[in-house]
């Protein structure tokens, strides 16, 4: 993780973020990853893997912001002192105790999820406002909860679900409250979205 505490009129300032950063002409999401990376860091990712997208509307002067967020567990290099900010090795289990975005906070634990995820935050004025996200499995549908498993588990077959229509009375990923809200059921605590009665 990168604490963004070095440069002038960061965005970012004072918070611990993810590395990364904006595409170039013609290179692809993970060419730039990698490339990223290891500007920021002098460590080189090796075959990192694309687990979701995540769009933030108007973000920054209006503009719209797509990120493709990559888990990488090879690489090769030392670390190196970063102009970005100052790096550091953060335990899984501290990672949420640092001063993130708020959105940060949702999606860090989507990353561990057996499915993947296109999610949308939406900032105004550096408060988020509210959230959404989908999760594919890996035959490209929408999978509930049930189906979702963390790295190494057995993954339970899409054909082998049964929609009830209890399932409609909470969130298929964080089982919390639902609402339904012009024919979608709506999560009150992590925002998953889904269509009413979606198998």
């Amino acid at each position: 993780m990168l604490h963004r505490i070095k440069k002038e009129n960061d965005m970012h300032a004072g918070k611990w973020n993810g590395l990364g950063g904006k595409l170039l002409p013609g290179e692809t999401p993970e060419a730039c990853a990698i490339r990223e990376v290891c500007e920021e860091s002098g460590l080189t990712m090796i075959n990192p893997v694309l687990r979701g997208l995540i769009t933030f509307p108007g973000f920054a002067n209006d503009d719209d912001w797509y990120c493709f967020l990559f888990v990488g567990q090879e690489f090769t290099g030392e670390l190196i002192d970063s102009d970005e900010g100052v790096l550091a090795w953060i335990d899984d289990t501290a990672l949420l105790d640092l001063p993130l975005w708020p959105g940060d906070r949702i999606f860090i634990p989507w990353l561990d999820v057996d499915a993947f995820f296109s999610g949308r935050f939406r900032y105004v004025d550096g408060q988020l406002q509210d959230h959404d996200v989908v999760f594919y499995s890996p035959q490209g549908i929408v999978t509930p909860a049930s189906a979702l498993t963390t790295p190494g588990a057995a993954v339970v077959e899409p054909t082998a679900y049964t929609y009830q229509p209890s399932e409609d009375t909470y969130c298929w990923m964080c089982r919390g409250p639902v609402i339904k809200r012009h024919c979608k059921i709506v999560c009150q605590v992590c925002g998953f979205t889904r269509d009413c009665s979606d198998p």
